[in-house]
């Protein structure tokens, strides 16, 4: 039998009043919590300077921004709506970082606001150059490894179109030498999830890069470190891996002269395990003798599409509607609400249901989906069936829970729907 999980940050008397007050299914966050994880990351060892860059596009909620700009937390913004999104929530534009897969439609107008610009391929190199001739700029460069817990999340390596292959970094000095660039920062990043022997080993080969344009001055070393959200799973520890990677730009300034800056781009590390799913049960049913009993929430791929996508497992915890002296406990599949197959909260890689061992639950009862602060809100199927986006909810430092986000309605959902004559 599989482990019960826990609750991380809530109690069920936390629980049971923000479903009373603000509705399920809605997302809650521990600010205490993430405040916690961005010490714990500004904390990252490092020889000549660290900077902390938030990968905004794990959870790019406006009050999520405001607490990590007050603890001194820069922006890794993956869009130029990214962009746009962090200087509403008050990032100076020189703290943020654009690294796109998509070239910038804006670049003209956000890098003479001070947004730094990271090239992601020859074709963004030399759209660069052309319209920001002499200027400093920035390369993602894909260094042969990739690591990550699944293939969707394994960003570098040959099967990985992320950045500049390093092989074609003749073509780089190339494009850098022709607009009079200065390459002021080499940029890798290999996955999410990241073996953090691979890790380092990368560090390693992005030095190599770095070695090779006189003006960089700047290592960017991306994030992936692992969170491990269900009981058993492994957390990256920023010291264990930290050090000898310190060691290596140590080294390098021995050698080379050149006291190289180190910037990490963390953004599970910094909210996954600050973040849960309140969601209630609403029907349960089974299929028979060698069947399964399935746990239908209310909730689905609309609010996570996670486990639908990867496979993910989040822990889950049932609250009942009332303390119970004993609690019995059994194997279940859970379900979302989204009428579709795939709508399945625990399932087998590759699709398929898988049991999960929990306290039984019956109809009303609360269930908390932990390890959701990163990559869930974010990344929701949206208004699929016509689910309302969901409402959020911060747990503040004095214990109050506020209101971040509302409630979609059903004139948000249609506001931007266009009315024409058909005849």
């Amino acid at each position: 039998m599989q482990s019960i999980e826990n609750l991380k940050f809530l109690t069920t008397e936390e629980a049971r009043k923000i479903a009373t007050n603000f509705g399920t299914p809605v997302f809650v966050y521990s600010r205490k919590g993430i405040e916690k994880s961005c010490d714990d990351a500004l904390a990252f060892p490092n020889a000549f300077g660290l900077t902390v860059r938030f990968a905004m596009k794990a959870n790019p909620g406006r009050t999520v921004l405001e607490i990590l700009k007050k603890k001194g937390i820069h922006i890794d913004a993956s869009s130029e709506h990214e962009v746009q999104r962090a200087i509403l929530a008050g990032f100076k534009p020189s703290d943020i970082l654009l690294t796109s897969q998509q070239l910038a439609r804006s670049l003209k107008d956000l890098i003479p606001q001070g947004v730094q610009f990271n090239a992601c391929s020859l074709r963004q190199l030399e759209e660069f150059g052309k319209n920001f001739p002499g200027k400093e700029v920035s390369v993602r460069f894909n260094p042969g490894l990739g690591s990550g817990a699944t293939k969707k999340t394994d960003v570098g390596g040959k099967t990985s179109s992320f950045g500049i292959w390093h092989e074609e970094i003749g073509k780089v000095k190339e494009i850098v030498s022709k607009y009079g660039l200065k390459l002021v920062r080499v940029h890798t990043h290999i996955g999410s999830g990241s073996d953090p022997e691979v890790w380092k080993a990368v560090a390693h080969y992005t030095l190599e890069i770095a070695a090779q344009f006189p003006d960089c001055r700047t290592v960017n070393l991306g994030g992936g470190f692992k969170v491990g959200r269900m009981i058993g799973e492994k957390t990256t520890d920023p010291q264990t891996i930290g050090k000898p990677v310190k060691e290596l730009f140590e080294n390098y300034a021995k050698e080379k002269g050149i006291q190289l800056k180190m910037e990490i781009e963390p953004g599970s590390f910094l909210m996954v395990n600050n973040g849960a799913i309140l969601t209630q049960v609403d029907d349960i049913v089974d299929t028979g003798e060698g069947g399964y009993t399935f746990v239908k929430l209310d909730m689905g791929m609309d609010v996570n599409t996670r486990p639908a996508l990867y496979a993910a497992k989040h822990p889950l915890i049932v609250i009942p509607q009332k303390e119970k002296s004993e609690q019995k406990t059994g194997d279940f599949v859970y379900v979302g609400h989204c009428c579709e197959s795939g709508d399945l909260i625990t399932q087998e890689e590759g699709g398929g249901p898988q049991l999960r061992t929990t306290h039984t639950p019956e109809i009303g009862d609360l269930v908390v989906m932990e390890g959701a602060g990163a990559y869930c809100s974010s990344m929701s199927t949206k208004n699929y069936n016509s689910y309302p986006e969901t409402s959020e909810v911060l747990i503040d430092t004095d214990g109050t829970a506020k209101l971040v986000r509302q409630r979609q309605t059903l004139e948000q959902i249609l506001q931007n729907e266009v009315l024409v004559s058909l005849g």
